[in-house]
């Protein structure tokens, strides 16, 4: 016989003593007294992550604005407007880099979250039958709490980490190869304050993460280990480098089949990955919060959008003129370029895909974020090439 001991603080000890049932309906008992642990368990880190999550919108309201803007710097989406454009044109390696991290790190976020089937904080307090007598507790929404997908693991904190890993580790390695005996101690100092720098920007978007209820603690912890994880492994892997257009395909190709596939293989198992979302749409205090482009399957279509505007563009003409050219050399033209394309991929904000359409939106959504990446590396560069060239004749 198999029981379960529920203790006050919401701990759960599986007790298993004497199963005289032998074979199957043994290996039945136990699955069955494993998976009610961890419920259990889940419910006491829920539990406990509601009590934090209700600290922080008490005590420190007053920094909202702070937090929401930590939150939005932590968005998986400022990585290919802001991040990719400014180091792409400083460093085409860390450039390069950033989107492969970015794009690889977001799927297994995806992967992980429908297996993970992890709750978000603002559902799971009016879900949760644990609280008696319907006595759940309050939890402030924000206009950027109703994210659509499941909530474990963090994919703010999983993108910012493994982006700011990347960063972080470039600049180190740029101020290395720099260093001489008199320089020990400056690079010291930067090591300091660079890897100081990336957990102060960690621990503020987990922190915004959970004070606006989108996440419980234990998730953005994930995330950030997952996402260091990811990068981390990028770093041995300088194939990136140089892949051909077919490389980038082939890995786009995989990645779409292998999610998809994934989720109709659960379909048939009767496992509806898209559970979130009507459960987000029940609980969010505010319909208009509800954004198409937070649901699993967007944030997938973005990503390969990227990835292949990439693999497009550095295989391009207009890029070997341009960026592997004499002016690709010249810190002018990186400025020029770097100053160019960020205030260009402002624009793209202006740009609203149609939602009323699920299919069409996520069609127009892959050509729109396929179009970021030949716009930084292989346009703005061959049109700023081109200016360049008549100052170049009269100076001759």
């Amino acid at each position: 016989m198999v029981s379960i001991t529920c203790h006050s603080n919401g701990s759960a000890i599986c007790k298993a003593p004497c199963i005289k049932t032998v074979g199957f309906r043994a290996h039945q008992l136990q699955l069955l007294c494993i998976y009610n642990c961890i419920l259990f368990k889940m419910d006491f880190l829920h539990r406990n992550g509601v009590l934090i999550i209700q600290h922080l919108q008490k005590d420190y309201r007053a920094y909202y604005d702070f937090l929401n803007f930590m939150s939005n710097v932590g968005d998986p989406r400022n990585i290919f407007f802001i991040y990719f454009p400014l180091w792409f044109q400083l460093n085409q390696t860390v450039g390069t880099k950033i989107i492969w991290v970015a794009v690889i790190g977001d799927w297994f976020n995806l992967i992980f979250k429908w297996i993970l089937f992890g709750h978000r904080p603002y559902w799971w307090v009016q879900e949760t039958q644990i609280y008696p007598n319907h006595s759940s507790p309050c939890l402030e929404q924000f206009p950027t709490t109703c994210e659509t997908g499941p909530g474990s693991p963090s994919g703010h904190a999983m993108g910012s980490s493994c982006v700011w890993y990347v960063m972080v580790t470039a600049a180190l390695s740029y101020s290395v190869r720099r260093m001489d005996k008199l320089s020990i101690t400056m690079h010291r100092l930067t090591w300091s304050f660079l890897w100081s720098l990336f957990w102060l920007i960690q621990v503020s978007v987990c922190i915004s993460r959970v004070f606006i209820a989108t996440h419980f603690p234990h998730q953005v912890i994930l995330g950030v280990i997952g996402g260091m994880l990811v990068a981390e492994a990028f770093e041995h892997t300088p194939g990136i480098q140089t892949a051909s257009l077919a490389m980038y395909l082939k890995t786009n190709l995989f990645l779409f089949l292998f999610a998809l596939g994934f989720y109709l293989l659960l379909r048939l198992l009767d496992i509806d990955l898209l559970w979130s979302v009507p459960i987000a749409k029940k609980w969010c205090a505010n319909p208009d919060w509800i954004h198409i482009d937070t649901t699993p399957f967007a944030g997938l279509v973005r990503n390969l959008g990227v990835l292949f505007g990439l693999g497009f563009a550095i295989n391009s003409e207009m890029f070997l003129l341009s960026c592997r050219g004499e002016n690709g050399y010249k810190l002018s033209f990186r400025l020029l370029c770097v100053v160019t394309s960020l205030t260009t991929l402002q624009l793209y904000h202006f740009i609203q895909v149609p939602t009323h359409t699920e299919h069409l939106f996520y069609l127009l959504s892959f050509c729109k974020n396929a179009s970021i990446p030949p716009t930084v590396v292989a346009l703005i560069p061959y049109c700023i090439h081109m200016l360049m060239k008549p100052s170049e004749k009269k100076t001759r």
